[in-house]
């Protein structure tokens, strides 16, 4: 019952049949077909035979067969499986590059998909596996198919999702298969949709859904649907037939080579199912390597390039015998390693490990401080709290803002019990599934909770539910007291030095079910937060920066060209009295490209900066940012106009530059000294009086702590940034320029650089910020100066260059009727709402809210696929500049 991820560009809920299905694929064929034939830029052509299969019982199975090179060639043979309300056409390009590798390939659509005939089993042993066993035949007698023995063929299989399930019961049914690599699937389906006795209805219904309706399922399944979905509480009757279907079932029996990959940003099928097919397969003897990718069913990066080249070399490794070749890590997990600074995207990274840790390892207790509390289980359940929206955001997935550190969740006051941590005191890494005991008292006879772990970072004001994941936890005999264990969801997240763990016990949440009876929950904690680090999961080391060679050097040069250029006489125009008080202001400011009379990298530019403000200068490459920085920095001279700081024309070596600081990317320090040592040595480089450093108040701002007293080498990248911004601050500077000073970072270290920002010009200082980010900038900055080519497009404050935010555009699957925008424009906080073509306009009163309003907006069952600001920064960008990004 797993379902197709969501395929990039394509809006979540707009095709209901094709918008969850897997990224993997699987062939299979019989008797005579169609046969076609594919080439790709000199690779071997592929050639494709489509055929229906008569399994028996009047099912026919759609497939497709896929070979390349010689068809005298003997070669391996893989099945590859497709997602839930998908088809054996989502699978076309990876199984015309596996037949390219030297595979023959076989995909195929599931029993009622695509054009196959039967209704659905959800991988039914007498079903769906047993037509698998068919197709492995129909391999056997393939001329082109290496046979380990008359009748078994060499095979392997391979799937995300409902086609990594299927393999999983495959290996399990038939001896033949010689090597699995199920993807973002599920080991134990009651799990995963009666997770500790609660119903996860968003999801059963998307997937019910997914299927084309109930009635497309086998009569039983959709009997054992509507009966729980009617009285939101799975039965025993339930439990059993999905966990029968399960690969758990039949889990002792898979002794093949398996690769596990599993999705972090996955509210369906979380990290737990994949930590228990690996328990269980390694204690059946076989090899297994686990892979963390950083997308799943909520979205995200599916990393399909990467994975796809891992499957192939498992497959070469364990199916064509080549024994040399590199299957990667034991254990790998994709970690989020900064921001591109062209598009905005994450980088990701990886950490591996020689062995798989599971999910307890390292454990490291944190003490949580909280009271005994009560609150209320509502009425019907309603408003229930929001954790993960399945579905909405598209390929990017809401799972995926909180690796930009942006939080969606919702809980509603009275609602929950909280207990909170102390700052931790360095960076945590949070690798495998948080535990802890409370104590429960219900005034029913059962009490559902839903426990999740915040990260809450400095003064409270930003919170982040990582991946977006809830434990729901039944508690039965509540009414008399319960101490209750709770397994928080699997994650992969650092808590940064400083932000406080806050866990939440909330009685309601909308993915799931809940007793409609009102009730009264007392919590109370029994233990620590347990938290697994996994320690021997690194990440590769890189190689020593070239700063630490030539950084000696540069700063004996820099020191010198200081002292001489704060000796030296100027002939700069006389001050301008009228702008004493003014930090920058640009005029008519042009810098032609060297050897060119009339090419222009700056040409006609004028603005002006106050007191206060954080300006973000932005730009396409090419624009002119850098040229107008380094002319501001007197680092080069302009061609015409001028530049005037607190109304001192800058030149080099102007002494007004002693009320300007710079921040460059790729500051260096040297390793072996302490931070603190490093600012001093820069500091005495400048020939200034070391009164005027006020380190002390520059370090309090940068935030550093008692890192600032550990050598540098020992610091994480966002402590190295956070030093070369306390560095560029020394003295106090009035006006400080920052170029990129997020470049590297991650999304938590980003949400720290930007807080430093805001302190910084808080207290009347001004800060100029060039930067690729554009909603970084958006959150950060009060101005922003728009350039291209080198000309001024727009200046001004960011609420007017954006517009507006209380105007949001609820984005539908297709054009909603009046009658339902009246009923969006009836809700409370909201002053109206208006239908367009790409859904509904939505304008907040003053107050409103907009996770209240998504809330709403699920109530009255509008059909949302995203809901955001009628207009971003990015978009303002892209309209100054006409698309030259």
């Amino acid at each position: 019952m797993d379902l197709r991820l969501p395929r990039p560009r394509v809006p979540a809920l707009r095709r209901p049949r094709r918008w969850i299905a897997a990224a993997a694929a699987v062939v299979v064929l019989a008797g005579a077909g169609t046969w076609t034939a594919a080439a790709s830029d000199g690779a071997p052509s592929v050639q494709r035979a489509d055929r229906l299969m008569d399994m028996g019982g009047g099912v026919s199975i759609d497939t497709s067969y896929f070979t390349a090179g010689p068809s005298a060639d003997r070669r391996p043979a893989v099945l590859l499986g497709h997602g839930f309300g998908g088809s054996k056409d989502d699978v076309k390009a990876q199984a015309e590059q596996l037949a390219r590798d030297g595979y023959a390939v076989l995909t195929w659509s599931a029993r009622g998909f695509g054009k196959s005939t039967g209704k659905i089993g959800l991988n039914d042993p007498d079903g769906e596996v047993a037509d698998v066993s068919k197709l492995i035949d129909w391999l056997a007698k393939r001329p082109e198919v290496q046979l380990d023995k008359a009748g078994d063929p060499r095979v392997g299989m391979t799937g995300a999702s409902y086609g990594g399930a299927i393999a999983l019961e495959a290996a399990a049914y038939d001896p033949r298969v010689d090597a699995i690599a199920p993807e973002i699937t599920y080991w134990n389906l009651s799990d995963a949709l009666f997770p500790n006795g609660v119903f996860k209805k968003l999801w059963a219904g998307i997937f019910v859904n997914a299927g084309g309706g109930c009635e497309n399922l086998e009569a039983q399944l959709c009997e054992m649907y509507n009966r729980v979905a009617e009285s939101g509480k799975p039965d025993a009757a339930a439990t059993k037939l999905l966990e029968e279907r399960s690969p758990s079932a039949v889990g002792d029996r898979i002794k093949v080579p398996t690769l596990i990959v599993q999705g972090q940003s996955d509210s369906l099928f979380p990290l737990g199912q994949g930590d228990a097919m690996a328990q269980q397969i390694r204690a059946n003897g076989a090899p297994v390597d686990v892979d963390w990718i950083s997308g799943g069913h909520d979205g995200g990066d599916l990393e399909a390039d990467r994975v796809q080249a891992r499957v192939g070399s498992w497959f070469d490794r364990y199916l064509k015998d080549e024994t040399g070749v590199d299957t990667g890590p034991a254990f790998r997990v994709t970690r989020t390693g900064g921001v591109d600074s062209t598009d905005g995207a994450a980088l990701l990274r990886g950490a591996s490990g020689d062995t798989y840790p599971g999910l307890e390892s390292g454990e490291h207790a944190v003490e949580l401080a909280g009271r005994e509390q009560s609150f209320e289980n509502p009425a019907g359940a309603n408003p229930p709290a929001i954790s993960a929206l399945p579905g909405l955001g598209g390929a990017a997935g809401l799972s995926q803002l909180s690796s930009f550190g942006v939080g969606v969740s919702l809980d509603f006051p009275g609602q929950y019990a909280q207990f909170v941590s102390a700052p931790v005191g360095s960076d945590l890494r949070i690798t495998g599934s948080p535990t802890v005991t409370v104590h429960v008292t219900s005034s029913s006879d059962e009490a559902v909770l839903f426990a999740k772990v915040y990260d809450i970072g400095p003064g409270g004001g930003q919170q982040v539910l990582p991946s977006q994941l809830v434990t729901p936890v039944r508690v039965e005999g509540a009414k008399a007291g319960k101490d209750v264990t709770i397994t928080l969801p699997a994650i992969d997240h650092e808590v940064q030095e400083g932000h406080r763990l806050r866990l939440v016990l909330a009685s309601t949440d909308l993915g799931y079910a809940s007793p409609a009876a009102p009730a009264t929950y007392t919590v109370s904690l029994k233990s620590d937060l347990h938290i697994p680090t996994a320690p021997a999961v690194t990440t590769a080391a890189a190689s020593l920066p070239s700063w630490v060679w030539w950084l000696p050097l540069a700063g004996a040069l820099l020191a010198a060209a200081l002292l001489l250029t704060g000796r030296r006489r100027t002939t700069a125009a006389p001050p301008d009295p009228e702008l004493a008080e003014v930090p920058l202001q640009i005029t008519d400011l042009s810098k032609r490209y060297a050897k060119s009379a009339d090419r222009y990298a700056v040409r006609e530019l004028s603005f002006r900066v106050e007191k206060g403000q954080v300006l973000g200068l932005l730009g396409p490459n090419g624009a002119g940012k850098t040229t107008t920085l380094r002319m501001l920095m007197g680092l080069i001279k302009p061609d015409g106009g001028e530049i005037r700081v607190f109304g001192h024309e800058i030149q080099p070596g102007a002494p007004v530059l002693s009320r300007v600081g710079a921040f460059v990317e790729g500051a260096g320090f040297l390793p072996h000294l302490s931070g603190r040592d490093n600012l001093d040595l820069y500091w005495q480089a400048t020939g200034r009086p070391p009164e005027d450093a006020h380190l002390e108040e520059a370090l309090e701002i940068a935030g550093l702590g008692d890192a600032l007293a550990r050598a540098v080498r020992t610091y994480s990248q966002g402590m190295r940034q956070r030093l070369a911004i306390a560095q560029a601050m020394l003295g106090l500077p009035d006006l400080l320029i920052l170029d990129e000073p997020t470049n590297g970072l991650d999304p938590p270290q980003i949400r720290e650089m930007r807080e430093v920002m805001i302190r910084y010009a808080a207290a009347g200082r001004t800060v100029i910020v060039s930067s690729h980010l554009l909603a970084e900038v958006e959150q950060t900055c009060t101005h922003l100066v728009v350039m291209d080519r080198g000309r001024l497009m727009q200046a001004g404050p960011v609420s007017e260059i954006v517009g507006s935010g209380e105007t949001l555009l609820v984005g539908t699957g297709s054009r909603v009727d009046e009658p339902i925008a009246e009923k969006v424009g009836a809700l409370p906080g909201v002053a109206s709402a208006v239908v367009t073509d790409d859904g509904i306009l939505v304008r907040l009163e003053p107050g409103g809210s907009a996770q209240r309003l998504v809330v709403e907006l699920v109530r009255l069952e509008v059909p949302v696929e995203s809901v955001g600001p009628h207009r971003r920064l990015e978009d303002a960008f892209l309209t100054l500049i006409g698309g030259n990004a």
